[in-house]
């Protein structure tokens, strides 16, 4: 009885050394397939995504300030002022959640409505260099300062994103990680295209000269 037991003991130690195995055998053949590249990537990419996220709401939050300090001197522009409140509503509706770096659509309507912000705040921008007096009026130059500050962080941001994203979606598309991307339901996510930055990035050209003769011909 008692050399049975041992044989039963010796089974359970060599059945516990062969699944200690078999798992160090699968986690090296999922090493080797690229699944730890993955989820780092996957990782960076979202760490890149939630810093642009952090820069647009800081953005968003300086809106207001800067609405409300140049409104009182620039009331005959008040279609700008109107456009770039609107913008920003429009910009700041839209839920980002997490699951919103993995739905083309759903980042591509997110990045059209920062994009009309930002062009929306370069015709403010244009606009208020008509109104000199405006320097005079306290804080301003604080917030333009500020909000210059954010659109170059924001800018860098996206960068810092397009990069990671592209790293990531190179390790989905490669053989062999793609069959274990696969595998495990990573999909390629969408990114910031040279259109979009090039669209974003150029100040709108305004004439507002043409603008005002319109109105003085009235």
């Amino acid at each position: 009885m008692r050399g049975t037991g041992y044989m039963a003991g010796d089974k359970g130690i060599y059945m516990r050394i062969f699944k200690w195995v078999v798992i160090a055998i699968l986690m090296s053949a999922l090493t080797g397939c690229g699944y730890n590249k993955l989820q780092q990537t996957d990782e960076q990419s979202k760490a890149a995504w939630s810093e642009v996220l952090n820069q647009y709401k800081r953005r968003a939050d300086l809106v207001p300030q800067l609405v409300n300090t140049v409104k009182g001197g620039v009331q005959a522009e008040k279609d700008i002022l109107d456009s770039v409140v609107e913008a920003r509503a429009k910009a700041t509706s839209i839920q980002a959640t997490p699951e919103l770096i993995n739905d083309p659509q759903a980042f591509a309507k997110f990045q059209a409505a920062q994009g009309e912000l930002t062009s929306a705040l370069s015709r403010l921008m244009v606009v208020v260099e008509k109104y000199p007096e405006l320097k005079s009026i306290a804080g301003f130059d604080d917030l333009r300062a500020q909000l210059e500050g954010t659109e170059n962080r924001i800018a860098v941001a996206r960068n810092r994103y397009i990069d990671s994203v592209r790293d990531y979606n190179l390790t989905v598309r490669q053989f062999p990680s793609n069959l274990t991307a696969k595998m495990f339901g990573y999909a390629v996510k969408p990114n910031f295209t040279v259109e979009n930055e090039a669209t974003i990035s150029e100040a709108p050209k305004v004439d507002f000269g043409t603008t005002t003769s319109a109105q003085s011909s009235k």
